[in-house]
């Protein structure tokens, strides 16, 4: 597999060193991230979270990296020579509890108190997710295709999927999209991925988000 299959990738020698701990080893949030044609997991050296470090839209340092094409006609092999990632190649990372900052039950709750969540498939060719997003009140999930200084939105308790081939584990605990390869978002029910059902008969009053778009 060539080395310069990532468009923006940096090359070896403007790379640093691995961070360590005094042992000796290596530290970092785990990752698995999808660009287009290819897949590749191990570890970004960065703190705090996934997330804030990828919206930061600049190479990350990544170690401890194997890869293969994304629908897996080969097998994953090493790639030691891969020392960087650009954010602006990957489409779809799916993120750990590691990649997550420690937070109290309270704190999860004040937290998501202030958002409404909604369960949406979002495509993002050649794939589709899954799951939850929590938005600001006022917020709608079309809203997700608009421009925004966020580079990457995270999806909870989220699958990826290309065609019918699950990518990555069942359920991931978030699932960050890079919104510039967004292509749609509907708001689904999560036990079968499709739209909700309309109900028989004339609605009661009120609108929701879909009445508007």
């Amino acid at each position: 597999m060539p080395f310069d299959f990532l468009r923006r990738k940096k090359g070896p020698e403007s790379a640093s060193t691995p961070a360590a701990t005094p042992g000796g080893r290596v530290t970092g949030i785990a990752f698995d991230g999808l660009t287009e044609d290819w897949r590749l997991i191990g570890r970004m050296m960065v703190e705090g979270r996934l997330s804030d470090a990828l919206n930061k839209r600049e190479p990350i340092e990544i170690v401890d990296v194997q890869w293969g094409p994304v629908d897996g006609s080969e097998p994953m092999v090493a790639a030691p020579g891969l020392k960087t990632v650009d954010p602006y190649d990957l489409v779809v990372v799916i993120a750990g509890e590691d990649s997550l900052p420690e937070m109290t039950e309270d704190g999860k709750a004040a937290h998501r108190v202030h958002k409404v969540s909604y369960e949406v498939a979002i495509e993002v060719p050649p794939y589709r997710v899954i799951g939850t997003v929590y938005l600001h009140p006022g917020s709608e999930p079309d809203s997700l295709l608009s421009r925004s200084s966020e580079m990457f939105v995270p999806i909870v308790d989220a699958t990826a999927t290309m065609g019918d081939r699950r990518v990555g584990p069942e359920t991931a605990t978030a699932v960050l999209v890079n919104r510039q390869y967004m292509r749609g978002v509907e708001q689904v029910d999560l036990r079968t991925g499709e739209r909700h059902e309309k109900l028989p008969g004339a609605p009661l009053g009120g609108t929701n988000w879909t009445d508007r778009a």
